[in-house]
Formats: structure tokens, sequence, C-alpha cells
């Protein structure tokens, strides 16, 4: 009897998606889920942040391992335990009773959901060759557009039509499914070359990003000077400084930094942490403004905000027919300058200004962040070989954490500073549309940042993901022109 044969392309692509696709998704899906959670559990609104910051947490300790894991194990493996470890989790938090029960469920699907990522971008760079990364971009996009966009969407109909209890079990059958899918049909990989665990980087790595991404998230909502966060600030980057040092020193690291040298990567990554914060940021300060401000309800907030994700959809397309011709850097930098002043527009948005609106904006603003998605992903990977890209993929998924992190804190902060409402001329409480507008702003600049640094991204060095110039110059027999600048 002969095993049906599937792609290797398809079988990693679709578990990539998939996997992904829950995994950015529950870090959103939950929050909808909040006020539900504390009436059920009758607690406050901060005593309930920690099934947040819980997941949160340990889905930041466990990146930096997941490179090694996979390397060392087997990337099938990894990747098929963090699915049924973040399908089980997803289960068991549906039936929590209490709230540390609940918790602790949270911080199992953490550890599960943090290994998905890294892992399986992995098994996608593995599988297709640098000529095809373009294609792999347009891949990678669709989780990680649509999974924060579907959230609110998501989250606000299962709330209202069934219950809390429907947020984590959602996973469950996708997850089921997925994992037969792969323990039939995905290829394992090995990195032979693997080192020893990285005991010390591991301690050092894991506890340092969980401090710095809980402080990150909890002091807008605590305030940055009070003692749990005042401390974190302080011992959480002081634990990844000392994590360079030591990294750099070792043999086998748990992460290898020494990636760093490498021009394309090290400018992708850079660039990666300042668009991501601004774009993350704003999907953060949207929803907001639409319920706090506009007083709209969660289901018309999220279809308010989806739009951003059909503009990408409908934009990779185009972005991945110019991207051989043009190269990453135009792209990126034309990308991130539009959504800056996209995102400067969105100050137009006021109490009675139609939410056709801010569709259009958020439709254009996704068009636009697909010329940097696609372009960023692309290049990132041109010149990282094939034994490198489990760590460069942890290393990648470990900024874009970080980005996204400081871009929710410093737009909360921002909020927060203006205050959310202000007081009318009868002395009454009236949203603060300042505050938000003041959020839309910083947002636009930390894209603007984000496009700064792309002046200096070489097209030269992604020329083996630009497949049809690469293909003309071999058949002409003439090396691949770089322009001036490059």
């Amino acid at each position: 009897m002969h095993r049906l044969a599937i792609n290797p392309k398809v079988v990693v692509s679709v578990l990539f998606v998939v996997g992904m696709f829950m995994s950015i998704l529950d870090g959103t899906i939950v929050n909808v889920a909040l006020p539900a959670l504390s009436r059920q559990f009758n607690v406050s609104g901060t005593a309930i942040d920690a099934v947040v910051v819980g997941y949160l947490v340990s889905l930041a300790i466990i990146i930096p391992a997941s490179g090694w894991l996979g390397d060392r194990l087997g990337t099938k493996r990894i990747f098929l335990s963090a699915l049924a470890l973040f399908t089980a989790a997803s289960a068991l938090c549906g039936v929590a009773t209490s709230l540390p029960m609940l918790i602790g469920f949270r911080i199992l699907q953490g550890i599960g959901g943090g290994a998905l990522t890294p892992v399986g971008t992995a098994i996608l760079y593995r599988t297709f060759p640098p000529e095809e990364r373009v294609q792999v971009s347009r891949i990678l996009n669709i989780p990680t557009v649509f999974a924060p966009a579907s959230g609110p969407v998501l989250g606000g109909l299962l709330i209202d039509k069934l219950s809390w209890h429907w947020v984590f079990y959602v996973n469950v059958p996708i997850g089921v499914t997925a994992f037969l899918f792969g323990l039939f049909f995905l290829q394992e990989y090995r990195e032979r070359a693997a080192g020893s665990f990285d005991l010390p980087g591991f301690l050092l790595a894991g506890v340092g990003l969980a401090l710095t991404m809980y402080a990150l998230s909890e002091g807008p909502n605590y305030g940055w000077t009070t003692p749990s966060i005042l401390s974190s600030e302080i011992i959480g980057p002081a634990l990844l400084i000392a994590f360079i040092f030591v990294e750099l020193r070792s043999k086998h690291p748990i992460l290898d930094l020494r990636l760093f040298s490498n021009r394309s990567f090290r400018t992708c990554n850079t660039l990666s942490i300042f668009s991501a914060a601004g774009f993350l940021g704003l999907l953060y300060s949207t929803p907001l403004f639409l319920q706090e401000a506009r007083g709209v309800s969660a289901l018309t907030s999220g279809l308010t905000t989806f739009p951003e994700a059909i503009g990408v959809l409908v934009s990779t397309q185009i972005v991945a027919r110019l991207y051989p011709y043009v190269g990453p850097r135009r792209l990126i930098v034309t990308g991130l300058i539009s959504v800056s002043i996209l995102m400067t527009a969105m100050c137009l948005m006021g109490q009675d200004t139609s939410l056709w609106l801010m569709r259009a904006l958020m439709f254009l603003i996704g068009a636009g962040m697909a010329f940097s998605f696609t372009s960023v992903q692309a290049a990132s990977f041109a010149t990282i070989s094939t034994a490198q890209t489990g760590q460069a993929s942890a290393i990648f998924n470990a900024q874009r954490q970080i980005g996204a992190s400081i871009g929710v804190a410093l737009i909360s902060t921002v909020i927060s500073a203006f205050g959310m409402t202000s007081l009318s001329a009868s002395g009454t409480a009236v949203p603060n549309f300042t505050a938000y507008h003041a959020a839309f702003i910083a947002s636009a600049v930390l894209v603007l940042l984000a496009a700064s640094i792309g002046f200096t991204v070489k097209d030269s060095d992604a020329a083996a993901t630009m497949t049809r110039r690469a293909r003309r110059s071999r058949s002409e027999n003439v090396p691949i022109p770089v322009q001036a600048g490059d």
C-alpha cells in the first residue's frame, strides 16, 4: 500500500499558517474575553491581566531555546510537540474553574506557542530555496496580518453567541487536525552541527526577555515607577546585556548573535523592531479609540480595523511581482513612508467622522505595510545558510515580540499621559480625542524611523531572492546589475 504523497512545500505552508495563526490569534482574541473572565472569577481588571501576561512571559522564555531544540531534536518533533501542547493547553483553559488554574494553563499555552512560530519559520525557509523567498513571505503574511485583525471579530462573536470558554475551545479541532496532518506528511530535519545546550544563555535570555516583556506590557497599567515594574525594567535589560557578552564568548550559544554580522539580517531585524512597534501600536490604539471614544461595539470595532488585513492580502500580490525588478529597499522605504503619512491622517477622525474613512485608511495602511512585510522577510534570510536558519528564525521572532511590546507600551503610555477623558465646560467627562491622535502620531513616528533604516538596505545583498533579475543576468551571462547606492 503506497503512502499518499503531498508536495513538501504544500505540507509546510499549511502547517506553518495554521500553527502561527493559532499562536498569534491567541494573543489578541483573549483580550476580548477579559471582561467576561473578570466577571466569571469575580476579580478586578488588573488581576485578570495575569491571563495575558502569563501567556506573554512564557512565550518569551521559550523562544530563545526553540532554534536549538529544533536543530538538535528535529524540527518535526519539536513543531508537533509544541502544537500538541498548545492544543491540549487550550482545551484545559476552556475547562478551568479558577483564575490560578487558568493562568497555569495559559503559561503552558505560551510555551507551546513560543516554539511554534520560530520552528515553523525555520521549516518554511529550509523548504523553499532563496529564489522562492518572496513566495515564502507571502505565506508569512497570512497569519501575521490576519490573526491580529481577526481576534477582535472572532472573539466578539464567540463570546456574544456562545461563551468565553469557546475562545479557547476554538483551537482544539484545528490543532488536532493540523497535528495529524503533520504527523503523516511533515518531513524531519536535524542540524547535526547543533552543540550542547547552553544553560547560562537560556536562563539569561529567558528570564531577561520575560522580565522585559512583563515591564513593557504592565508598565502602562501599574505605573512605570511601581516596585515590580521598576525592578523588571532594570533587571530584565541588565540580564539581556549580560546575555550578549556570554553568548559572544560561547562555542555553542543558545542564540547565535554572530548572525548580526550579516549586514542584511542585521539591518532588516533593526528595521522590523520599529515597524512592528508602530504597526502593532496602531492596532492597539485603534480599537480603544473606537470603543472608548466613539462608543461603538467590539464587533463594529473589529470590522472597522479588519480592512488592514485585506489591504495586506491585496498588496502582497502586487509586491511579489514588483520585488524581482525593484528590489527590497525601494519597496520598504516607499511602503513605510506612505504608512507614516496615512497614520498621521488618522488624526482626521473625530466624534462624528464616518467610520468608512477609517476603514479606507486602515485598508491603505495594510497595503503599505505589505511592501515592508514581504520585502523585509525575504531580504532578512536572503544570505542565511540552511544550517543557520533555526537560529535566525528564533532571533527574528524574538525581536518581533520585543518590537510589538515596545509599540503597545509606548502607545499606551502616550494615551495615559494625555488622559482618555477630559472635562467639558459643564464639568462632565468627555472622550479626549487628543490622546488618541497623539497615539496615532507616535505610531507614525515609529514607522518613519523604520523607513529611515530602510534606506540602508542593500538590494545587492538580496540578489538571490530577486528571481527574474537573477535569471535574466544568468541567461545573458552578465553580472547582476547593481543600482547606484546599492
